[in-house]
């Protein structure tokens, strides 16, 4: 909740001759302001998503490209979720209906209805001498033009880090089909 504080200005006159003004202010009491519990989610989240990506080792331009942009765009948006890419500084924000990819070496934000998207798997573990070491790969992609296509991967070459495949997977599944 918002609380804002309101004050009434007073201007008292003095006389002509001296030259002074006289201003005081009296209290007019708390005016809240009450934001709807799915507008202060939906803040919250961006916050969420901005202050990951402050934690991103990228250059000082991509960051005010993330924060100054991308973040005036997001401005009255739902987010859902999002993920980043710390190698490539790149991020993938869930909306609603549809994902934005953000690169900022490039400076371009990709827009992809959820409708075109899908989801592959590949599970390597009873052949990971086939697959260069990779134990499971993920995959969200989109049917689009060749220049314009989504491809947000992760894999995993160590048993340890399969739960978190797994996990991303299920975030992925589950958003796709609400």
């Amino acid at each position: 909740m918002f609380v804002i504080v309101y004050w009434m200005k007073l201007t008292i006159l003095q006389s002509p001759s001296s030259q002074k003004l006289l201003v005081a202010f009296k209290w007019d009491g708390l005016h809240c302001i009450s934001m709807s519990q799915e507008e202060a989610i939906s803040q919250l989240r961006i916050q969420e998503y901005l202050d990951d990506v402050s934690g991103l080792d990228i250059p000082h331009s991509h960051s005010q490209w993330y924060h100054i942009d991308v973040a005036s765009l997001l401005n009255s948006t739902r987010i859902e979720g999002h993920e980043l890419d710390p190698t490539t500084g790149s991020s993938l924000i869930f909306l609603p209906r549809s994902v934005m990819l953000c690169c900022p070496k490039s400076g371009r934000i990709h827009h992809y209805p959820k409708h075109l998207l899908h989801c592959f798997v590949d599970d390597n573990r009873s052949k990971s001498n086939e697959a260069d070491g990779v134990l499971m790969r993920a995959e969200l992609f989109s049917i689009s033009p060749n220049e314009e296509q989504l491809c947000w991967e992760c894999c995993c070459r160590s048993e340890l880090e399969v739960p978190e495949i797994q996990s991303k997977v299920s975030r992925w599944l589950s958003w796709l089909n609400t």
